[in-house]
């Protein structure tokens, strides 16, 4: 973020993410963490997907919840994905998110 600033922000993060984060490190990298897990989840890593088809919210009582848009979208229907679960934790040094993909 030092680095690139709002050209890494809007590279990486919705619009809904950088409002929901309001620049505070920590939250940026939990939901860095939590897009890398997702992209493992599609098998994929980040080739094929982009940074801002893989999208973390939260709902009105904090929980986080995924939304996936385009390639990533398509990916989880080619793999007859159809449920995303999501643990975000994080502290001043540490990121962690665990991601979990079901079927019906």
């Amino acid at each position: 973020m030092d680095r690139f600033g709002k050209r890494f922000l809007d590279r990486v993060y919705t619009e809904n993410e950088q409002r929901y984060s309001r620049n505070r490190a920590e939250e940026l990298a939990v939901r860095f963490a939590g897009k890398e897990a997702i992209s493992k989840a599609l098998g994929t890593g980040m080739r094929g997907v982009s940074w801002l088809e893989l999208e973390i919210l939260n709902n009105r009582r904090g929980k986080p919840f995924i939304r996936l848009h385009g390639a990533a979208r398509a990916r989880a229907k080619q793999l007859g994905l159809t449920s995303f679960e999501i643990s975000l934790t994080h502290s001043r040094d540490l990121a962690i998110a665990f991601v979990v993909a079901t079927t019906d």
